[in-house]
């Protein structure tokens, strides 16, 4: 069960923050209506576990705004609930920080269901962040930081990226299923024809191996999942461990867009 949930909305639609107030009240959590929105930094001020946020009332500047959010308050839980829009719409806000994203109009059950979803993910990663770092082949990865490095240097990921990564290395070479890995990292069941895990294993190989180019690490299962497992790239002489170039040596997102259709006119 979850603790008392602090709640904010950003959103200038009277009706569903409404319904969506009365229903967080009869489950006992705290919240606050903006109309407007705050600075980025004001959010960790407010001591919030999760945020609802329509990106509409915040016009052109919706992305960088979230992105914002998301850096200034890397604990706070972001659901965007907002009308009508593309595949590559839902992706970008994903890639820049929202943990989830709900079309209006929308039950108020299901919105609550998924912020308790984040906020239990959130509680979860929280509780991993005094574990030893891992290494594998030139990789360390550290959830105290919520980011892996290669030989020392960040490979920048996204929270998102690195819980995907983080699960993976956690299975020691199991085939993990694309539904697995969804039902982990986002919290409920992967729709059909839903191809967010492809999409960020995709992302989180590229950057892997771009830090680390000797080495494969994420092994696709054709029609099942994937599998983390690092091994040579043939004909590549792999350096050091991590953990020995550590021991002699101290080494100093792209983004999906698309057309807005009609209800999210986001440039």
């Amino acid at each position: 069960m979850l603790a008392v949930v602090r709640l904010a909305i950003l959103d200038t639609d009277s009706g569903f923050v409404q319904v969506l107030v009365n229903r967080a009240d009869s489950m006992g959590w705290q919240h606050r209506w903006l109309e407007s929105p705050p600075r980025p930094d004001e959010f960790a001020a407010m001591r919030l576990n999760a945020l609802v946020i329509d990106l509409t009332v915040l016009g052109p500047a919706a992305w960088s705004y979230l992105e914002e959010v998301a850096q200034a308050s890397p604990s706070l839980g972001i659901v965007v609930a907002t009308g009508r829009s593309s595949v590559a719409q839902r992706v970008r806000g994903l890639r820049l920080g929202a943990d989830d994203w709900v079309t209006k109009p929308c039950h108020p059950e299901e919105v609550l269901a998924r912020l308790e979803g984040v906020i239990r993910r959130r509680k979860q990663a929280n509780a991993r962040i005094d574990e030893a770092p891992v290494v594998a082949a030139e990789l360390e990865i550290r959830a105290d930081q919520f980011q892996a490095f290669a030989s020392g240097r960040s490979v920048d990921l996204t929270r998102r990226e690195f819980e995907v990564l983080q699960l993976l290395a956690a299975a020691e070479g199991k085939v993990l299923q694309r539904e697995e890995i969804y039902q982990q990292v986002w919290g409920y069941s992967m729709a059909h024809g839903d191809r967010s895990v492809d999409v960020f294993v995709r992302k989180l190989r590229q950057k892997l191996e771009s830090g680390s180019p000797t080495w494969r690490y994420i092994h696709t299962h054709f029609g099942v999942g994937y599998r983390f497992d690092p091994e040579p790239r043939d004909g590549a002489t792999p350096a050091p461990p991590a953990a020995e170039v550590a021991d002699v040596e101290d080494p100093s997102p792209a983004t999906v867009d698309g057309a807005a259709p009609a209800g999210l006119a986001l440039s």
